[in-house]
């Protein structure tokens, strides 16, 4: 089998020391390790000095997607505890709701779940170990519900997924503006309005997409053929003003790898403004990325997808390279963690 078709070939050692439980005081503080790929140059900074990296007039595309408290806490009607995890806010035709549901006992179709005043019933259970739930509530009202009784969904790397108050600052982008999505698009945490200003100072231009971060981004890969892994479809669109942007832009950076899902799924496509997509856009190592000249983004965790992406910009061998560099450098790494810039 070709090497970067092997999902074992992803996998690196990483000592729990390296994974941030928390960000950086000051968002911009976090460490950015630039790659430039055209000169195999290594730059070890700041955030806080990315600007330094960038060319004027160019343009930084961000997911301004807002994460839910997609996390309930509840019962089944036996009294055994369950959880729940709201994988869209989207219902589906039936009126039903994508989710996870964890619970001691087994999970059947018709199984009665209460969360306070509130309940919900299993209408369906999917191979893929997902099920879908009808909720005696209509969609605003399931959605007000979850901003008052859900808990913020933090990966379960970090304190083992137990999310506080904190985290309903931290783990959210100082742009946030759609809600929609059950995990960070984590990149852009970097970045707080005094960032963004000073980009903006540089003539570095922001563009906005939205797309709203499902299973599809997260789903662990647990084939060792990787072409075999199957994405699931995660809805994105952008606003008028923004496909404008990007479509003259002459030098984009995407920061994050959902924003980059998003323009690779666009290029070259007719896209309507305001109009929603979906997306299983899959890119790994001999896959070509058209839409972007520099990616914004954070150290990924072994066999991910994730991972996978930013192996498509660079190559597997060299990705895995700069994590050993990282670590050596004592990067923080994940969701809270420092990031890396790659120039193409």
């Amino acid at each position: 089998m070709n090497q970067d078709l092997d999902l074992n070939a992803y996998n690196f050692e990483l000592d729990e020391s390296y994974i941030a439980a928390r960000p950086t005081e000051h968002r911009p503080d976090a460490k950015l390790l630039v790659f430039n790929a055209t000169t195999g140059e290594i730059t070890h900074s700041f955030f806080s000095k990315l600007d330094s990296f960038l060319p004027v007039d160019s343009l930084i595309v961000f997911n301004n997607s807002k994460v839910f408290k997609a996390r309930l806490l509840g019962n089944k009607s036996s009294g055994a505890k369950v959880e729940v995890f709201v994988l869209s806010l989207l219902p589906d035709e039936q009126g039903c709701y994508h989710c996870l549901v964890k619970s001691s006992r087994k999970k059947r179709v018709g199984d009665c779940l209460i969360f306070k005043a509130v309940s919900a019933t299993i209408e369906q259970c999917n191979e893929d170990g997902t099920f879908y739930l009808s909720f005696s509530l209509e969609s605003d009202e399931l959605a007000k519900f979850l901003e008052e009784q859900g808990k913020i969904p933090i990966p379960p790397y970090i304190r083992a997924g137990e999310s506080d108050r904190q985290d309903e600052e931290d783990y959210q982008t100082v742009f946030a503006k759609s809600s929609g999505s059950v995990a960070c698009p984590t990149a852009g945490l970097h970045f707080d309005n005094n960032l963004l200003a000073q980009l903006a100072q540089k003539k570095i231009q922001p563009g906005y997409v939205t797309l709203h971060v499902g299973l599809g981004t997260f789903l662990p890969v647990k084939v060792d053929n990787i072409l075999e892994h199957k994405m699931h479809s995660e809805s994105y669109y952008i606003e008028p003003a923004e496909l404008e942007k990007i479509s003259s832009a002459k030098f984009v950076t995407a920061v994050g790898t959902t924003s980059l899902r998003v323009l690779e799924s666009s290029y070259g496509q007719e896209v309507e403004a305001n109009k929603f997509y979906a997306t299983d856009i899959f890119l790994y190592p001999g896959v070509e990325v058209k839409s972007i000249d520099a990616l914004v983004t954070n150290f990924h965790l072994p066999k991910s997808t994730l991972l996978m992406l930013v192996s498509s910009l660079i190559g597997r061998e060299k990705t895995l390279e700069l994590y050993e560099v990282a670590k050596k450098e004592n990067y923080r790494f994940f969701s809270y963690g420092d990031g890396m810039l790659i120039l193409r």
